[in-house]
């Protein structure tokens, strides 16, 4: 289990003559997320993917998070590897890191993956997600009945209870205070990333579920509108964690934009 100086642990597959995959977890997932999507992204490119602070192995860091310091964590992990371009496909909140990557150290990114990742909400939809933000300071498990309902369709959920309860179990072994100023960052940080100054220039695909309540494709189209280089895929029936449902529907996307790159 590789661990970065500054205390990322990481997996990292054999090397390739392309650019990197890097794969970025969302709130209080974990880097085992993309299990399904390693070896088929390997077959293509050298795949990168690591816990984001205070989530799975990866240590806590001291200041306050935002974007920012999400970003800086892949800055210094990137440099460490020496990793000078990569591909970057995130998930949820790390679909917010990958864009505020992507306007910090725009040389250093090829391309985007967005995945199931807010933007701007209506002033309804925010009061609601930063409500939601707080009550996680009591702890991750407060709303995890709720959090789960919204990731997974009703016949997930009813046939797949060991996949539910491992997701169950990565949210809430999640530190509570840490995970509760991380959800904030999730609630108030695509403030910052609505129209991006600078604006991201890079290839991006913009993916998401039709019933995905958070990460709308409503909000996606308004992500692709801000990117001139991006085009949007809205798959059918899923909500949040489709990719963890379906994986099958997410994999030949993402390996095709790969391998069309210029």
């Amino acid at each position: 289990m590789p661990v970065s100086a500054s205390g990322t642990v990481y997996d990292l597959t054999v090397p390739s003559a392309r650019a990197p995959v890097v794969l970025i977890h969302g709130l209080g997932l974990r880097r085992q997320m993309w299990e399904s999507f390693i070896p088929i992204l390997a077959k293509q490119r050298q795949v990168l993917c690591y816990d984001l602070p205070g989530h799975g192995e990866s240590s806590s860091i001291s200041t306050q998070p935002s974007l920012k310091t999400l970003a800086d964590q892949l800055k210094a992990l990137l440099d460490e590897l020496q990793i000078d371009r990569c591909t970057i496909v995130g998930f949820s909140l790390g679909g917010m890191i990958n864009r505020r990557f992507a306007m910090d150290f725009p040389d250093l990114v090829e391309s985007l993956v967005i995945m199931s990742s807010p933007h701007q909400r209506t002033p309804d939809e925010q009061k609601l997600v930063e409500q939601r933000a707080t009550e996680s300071n009591q702890g991750s498990g407060v709303t995890l009945d709720a959090t789960l309902q919204r990731w997974f369709t009703p016949e997930f959920l009813d046939r797949n209870t060991a996949t539910v309860k491992q997701v169950a179990n990565w949210v809430v072994s999640n530190r509570p205070e840490f995970y509760g100023q991380l959800r904030m960052v999730l609630a108030t940080g695509v403030k910052e990333l609505v129209n991006q100054n600078p604006p991201i220039t890079a290839p991006s695909l913009i993916v998401t579920c039709e019933n995905d309540t958070g990460s709308t494709p409503a909000m996606s189209f308004a992500i692709a509108r801000e990117i001139k280089n991006s085009r949007v895929v809205i798959i059918p029936r899923l909500q949040h964690l489709g990719l963890i449902e379906e994986p099958q529907a997410f994999t030949p996307l993402i390996t095709e934009f790969i391998e069309n790159l210029t």
